[in-house]
């Protein structure tokens, strides 16, 4: 089992599954991003959690690998050219701990993007972070916060003891900023990872049943709940290999790959950058190396604008699998209703 884990951060076919780009060529259509829309930027690995489920391998010993202050005004520079861009997704790690995190924010919203804040909640209590409530509503950052489960025991294995009610906490104190309230325009979605080797439930019911639980039990309102596929690299890969099911996941995705969800995933309209600056098609290519556009690797200081990877192929490997099986998944959750 221990022998696929290199083939996998390498991207080269795992042999257990028929390889993807086989697959989506014959299935479905080959990958082209049509447009960039979505901007993600990840500030670096430094997080106050390790979850296991993690495929950024973040954790509170990454203190280098953390984005620095030129990195950041080139970002903001190149993403200032670019008028099709919509969302900038501010995602880490905990990018709240980037020391150049509020001048992300400042400067992307006063272009009159909108910003997501990828949030693990428990960053809100943590030392010297009572600034960062306040801040996200005064700039009107939207909130996706991570909570694998409504029930303690559940989050707590997944994400360490004490998250759960940390996270509870911190949802009751954003709900009293506006966020989540409704017509309020904060919005809070929160985010469902399953706690295993399976795919996620169907979104839509699982939504209902978290904002019943959540309203019920602490009184917590949100707006969405977004489902994602765990992707079988880094941390979660390394968790499944240990307990003998990573081949069996692969198994499992490729059995459920879904043609229509692989024509609507997020690379298709996104592009990753990473804490140093490096260009991906997306933040899984990201933590496996894979140049964007099957190319070597290039940094934001090699190029003129984002736009010349519209209409571009997308690096594509076995791990692909997994936002395209079932409901299929993206950041932001299932994209199609039915498997």
């Amino acid at each position: 089992m221990t022998s696929l884990l290199p083939i996998i951060e390498s991207g080269s076919p795992t042999g257990v599954v028929r390889p993807f780009g086989e697959v989506v060529r014959e299935k479905s259509e080959v990958l082209v991003r049509h447009c960039l829309t979505d901007l993600q930027i990840n500030l670096g690995k430094l997080c106050n959690q390790a979850c296991t489920h993690c495929h950024v391998e973040a954790g509170p010993t990454k203190t280098r690998e953390n984005m620095d202050r030129s990195t950041a005004e080139r970002i903001v520079s190149l993403a200032a050219s670019c008028d099709s861009l919509e969302t900038i997704d501010l995602t880490g790690g905990a990018p709240e701990l980037n020391p150049h995190f509020r001048m992300l924010v400042e400067e992307l919203r006063g272009q009159g993007r909108r910003v997501i804040d990828r949030c693990n909640l428990t960053v809100l209590s943590e030392p010297k972070m009572e600034w960062l409530a306040d801040f996200l509503k005064e700039y009107r950052v939207d909130i996706v916060a991570s909570l694998p489960c409504y029930l303690e025991d559940n989050v707590d294995v997944q994400r360490g003891s004490g998250v759960f009610q940390r996270s509870i906490e911190a949802l009751l104190q954003l709900n009293a900023m506006g966020y989540g309230q409704p017509d309020s325009g904060l919005r809070l979605d929160l985010v469902y990872n399953p706690n295993g080797a399976v795919l996620p439930p169907d979104q839509f019911k699982l939504q209902q049943s978290y904002q019943a639980e959540l309203k019920h039990r602490y009184g917590i309102v949100f707006n969405n709940l977004l489902t994602i596929t765990n992707l079988p690299v880094k941390r979660f890969a390394k968790f499944l290999s240990k307990r003998g099911e990573l081949e069996n996941y692969f198994r499992l995705l490729e059995d459920n790959f879904n043609p229509e969800a692989a024509k609507q995933v997020m690379c298709r309209s996104l592009l990753s950058i990473s804490w140093d600056g490096l260009i991906f098609d997306c933040d899984f290519n990201q933590m496996l190396g894979l140049g964007v556009g099957g190319s070597d690797a290039t940094s934001i200081w090699d190029i003129d604008s984002l736009n010349d990877f519209v209409q571009r192929p997308i690096s594509v490997a076995d791990h692909c699998y997994a936002c395209t099986a079932g409901a299929g998944s993206s950041c932001g959750g299932a994209i199609t209703r039915d498997g």
